[in-house]
């Protein structure tokens, strides 16, 4: 049985818990006790040397990154859905993903932190980089369901939580029209799965 070392708390985490539930594939949680020091310890580091979580084994393979872990569930378990063979769909697949660990991280993500956990930031940076990429991702919905092609693939499911999670943030998310409209397809998704703080209708 695959196990995922985790944070309940964490958007990142959150990615997979998702993406293990739309496919129905059973796990192990382990948590994970970051304000206790535990991703320091050695015996995370031995998973993770940059101690974060999430963190994936699957019999015997060890994978860390959320992005990363999206890739792999979806090459290994999710079929073409998921994981698109077309070489353009892939690419734009990847370039959301890179959007998740970039713009999103030092945007909404890091007012996150800042709001709910007290982490010092230039909120001001933050809110700028938060208006921008909030106001790409609703235009390119547009005229689309999903960010890449005509079904859900694992660019949603990276982009998703830190959007989602966006009132924790001080975030006026419910002006974005598409991206509400996209919120709502996500969550009707069979195997959807929620967590605290999240936007809610």
């Amino acid at each position: 049985m695959l196990t995922l070392y985790d944070m309940s708390l964490s958007g990142n985490c959150h990615k997979i818990r998702l993406l293990l539930s739309l496919l129905a594939i059973p796990y192990q949680l382990q948590p994970v006790d970051l304000r206790g020091g535990e991703q320091r310890g050695l015996e995370h580091l031995q998973r993770n040397p940059f101690g974060q979580v999430p963190v994936l084994v699957d019999d015997g393979l060890v994978i860390r990154d959320s992005q990363a872990i999206l890739v792999y569930l979806a090459k290994r378990y999710g079929g073409e859905q998921w994981w698109q063979d077309d070489a353009y769909q892939l690419a734009q697949i990847v370039a959301w993903l890179s959007t998740a660990a970039n713009e999103i991280f030092h945007g909404p993500a890091l007012l996150r932190v800042h709001y709910k956990f007290g982490r010092n930031i230039d909120t001001g940076l933050a809110q700028q980089t938060t208006d921008k990429v909030l106001g790409i991702i609703d235009q390119h919905l547009q005229n689309q369901d999903w960010l890449v092609g005509d079904q859900v693939s694992i660019a949603d499911i990276a982009i998703y939580p830190y959007l989602a999670l966006a009132p924790e943030g001080n975030i006026d998310i419910v002006v974005y029209n598409n991206i509400i409209a996209w919120f709502k397809r996500i969550r009707a998704l069979p195997g959807y799965v929620d967590m605290p703080g999240m936007w809610q209708e």
